[in-house]
């Protein structure tokens, strides 16, 4: 699914909303999620995942086109871990 078809679903399942209404309601969501893993902290919607960063430590690469060694930094990167309620609906038979 992609951005704008989640917008024409939560439209079609609000119709008492605008569609600039939709778009703003999405934008604050995924604003607010960015906005606190940014700040390092952790975000939990209950029976559908979490949302974490992590660390990668620096480490040596290797610049494909020439084969050259390069320093990597480290950095932070995003984490989703789903709940069990998604787990279950994922793997049920």
């Amino acid at each position: 699914m992609i951005r704008s078809e989640l917008l024409q679903a939560l439209a079609k399942d609000n119709p008492e909303l605008r569609a600039d209404e939709v778009e703003q309601v999405v934008d604050i969501f995924f604003e607010e999620v960015a906005q606190r893993l940014t700040d390092g902290g952790r975000v939990e919607l209950r029976g559908f995942g979490a949302f974490s960063t992590r660390e990668r430590g620096a480490r040596k690469g290797r610049n494909p086109r020439t084969g050259e060694s390069v320093d990597v930094p480290g950095k932070s990167v995003p984490y989703f871990k789903p709940g069990k309620e998604m787990r279950q609906r994922l793997n049920a038979d």
